[in-house]
This record gives C-alpha cells, sequence and structure tokens, in this order.
C-alpha cells in the first residue's frame, strides 16, 4: 500500500489526544471525514481518508491533516460506504494497525478491506472487522452507535450514523442525498448536530474513458437544506464542499437556502481541524 504523508505533523492528534471534554466534541477532517471524543475518552473515526486522490481526475484541495501511524488512541473507525475517500488502506489499516481499534462497514465496504488485503499487509484478525447494516446498534465505550439508511445512488450501501453519548446525538449522513429515509430518521431521533456532503456540479474526467464529463456526487445547495429538515437539524455542519477541485462549493451560500425553512437553526461552517461540541 501506498504510504500517507501530512503536511501537518502530528499536532491534530495530540490536540485530540489532550482534549477533555465534558460531552461529545467532534473535529472536521476535511473531506467527510471526523474525529469524535466523549467525556469518558472513547474516541471514534469517521471516514478518515488521508489520500490525495487520483490526479488530474480527483485532486485533493485541503490539506492531509495527520499520518495514520501518528494516530495511537482510537476506539473504533466508522465509514458509511464503499468509496475511496470513505473506505481506503492506506488511511485506515495503518490507525487499526497501531490501535486497538474495530473497524466498522457495510458489506460493499468489507469488500474493498479484501480486495485491498488490509488483513494480509498489516496482519490483522477478524476480529478488528464488524460488518453493519440498517438497524444495527453497538457501544463503544459509553457511546452508543446506532446505523441508519441512507439515499446515496452512487454507493453500493451505504449507511448513516447516529452517535449518541450521555443524552447528546450526532448525525453523520455519509454522501447521502435527501429521501424518506432522512424523513424516517427525523421522527426517530432529536439530533443535536448533523453532517451533511454538499458540494457543486463539476466537469471531471470520467474513470473510463478519461473526457471530461459532468458529474454530480453531493447535495446542492437546495438538496442539503431540505435533508436538514428532514432530519429536523437544529444545527447543520456541511462536509465535503473543501474537498475535490472541481467538485468546491462555497458553504456560506446555504445562509441563503435555509432563510425561509426552519431547519437548521444554526449553520456550523467548520474548516479542516476545527472542533464543535454537540
Amino acid at each position: 500500500m501506498d504510504q500517507v504523508h501530512s503536511d501537518w505533523g502530528d499536532w491534530l492528534p495530540r490536540a485530540v489526544a489532550d482534549a477533555d471534554p465534558d460531552g461529545l466534541r467532534v473535529w472536521y477532517l476535511g473531506c467527510n471525514g471526523f474525529v469524535l471524543k466523549a467525556g469518558d475518552g472513547t474516541t471514534l473515526l469517521i471516514d478518515p481518508y488521508l489520500g490525495t486522490g487520483d490526479p488530474p481526475r480527483t485532486v485533493r484541495m485541503v490539506p492531509v491533516p495527520f499520518a495514520p501511524e501518528d494516530v495511537e488512541e482510537t476506539d473504533a473507525v466508522l465509514a458509511t460506504h464503499e468509496h475511496t475517500d470513505h473506505v481506503h488502506g492506506p488511511s485506515q489499516a495503518p490507525i487499526l494497525a497501531g490501535t486497538d481499534a474495530t473497524f466498522h462497514a457495510p458489506d460493499a465496504g468489507l469488500a474493498v478491506v479484501e480486495e485491498e488485503g488490509w488483513r494480509e499487509a498489516f496482519d490483522l484478525g477478524d476480529d478488528r472487522f464488524a460488518e453493519v447494516a440498517e438497524g444495527d446498534a453497538f457501544d463503544v465505550g459509553g457511546v452508543t452507535v446506532r446505523v441508519e439508511p441512507a439515499h446515496d445512488p452512487d454507493a453500493d450501501h451505504p449507511v448513516s450514523y447516529v452517535i449518541e453519548y450521555e443524552g447528546r446525538r450526532f448525525f453523520h449522513g455519509g454522501d447521502a442525498r435527501p429521501s424518506e429515509a432522512f424523513a424516517d430518521v427525523g421522527d426517530r431521533y432529536d439530533l443535536h448536530l448533523g453532517a451533511l456532503a454538499f458540494g457543486s456540479v463539476g466537469m471531471l474526467l470520467d474513470r473510463e474513458t478519461r473526457e471530461p464529463t459532468r458529474t454530480r456526487w453531493y447535495s446542492d445547495e437546495n438538496d442539503v437544506v431540505e435533508a436538514a429538515n428532514q432530519l429536523g437539524l437544529d444545527r447543520l455542519l456541511p462536509t465535503h464542499w473543501d474537498m475535490w477541485k472541481g467538485m468546491t462549493a462555497d458553504p456560506t451560500a446555504l445562509h441563503e437556502h435555509a432563510r425561509s425553512f426552519d431547519r437548521p437553526r444554526s449553520l456550523e461552517i467548520r474548516e479542516i481541524g476545527d472542533a464543535a461540541d454537540v
């Protein structure tokens, strides 16, 4: 596997390790990645991607915030779906090798693990991997993770996550777009902060032909506000807008799109490395 190199050194993993949140705190890693740390010290990673894409088709536009070897403590790594910027051996397998974390992903994500040979390359046992599906729930330390549906037409098997600690709930929608699945989640949970992928439509090189092709991977301004209302989000943290050349977007534009709707009541814009309390 390729080795990942950080643009920032190890200051961000050290900041997370030194943090002592009262409840549940999240750090945005750019793209759709997060670190979550609870008041009891439980630490999770969601969709941590430390690669640079596949230039010139996909070109990373934000720093690589840390090398996977710099993560010394984490309890679980969660993946929302099988795409490279969500399940990525060079980013995630070394984290598993250097910690006691378990890797949780839907079946299509675990298929990538097999294809990339994580177990063999890093001597990881079967007990380090757990398949998740909609309706599952499991505890990691004092944190409860609930697996929920997601509508992502570009993925084989996407899921979303509701992560709860002492009554505070963080929602991660992966790259999903608005759907009845989100409306059902919104009916069943009081969500305190939600992360939803947001981006523009761009001209990217086709994977096979390498011809410039009109490409849409994420919700636009109207879709992401619709999804926030389906979920009943008081606080929306937009993601993915910073990542790929040709697909970036301006998250401040969401203020105008959300103005006449009930939700979100607060737009929480975070740049890579920034934290938010749930």
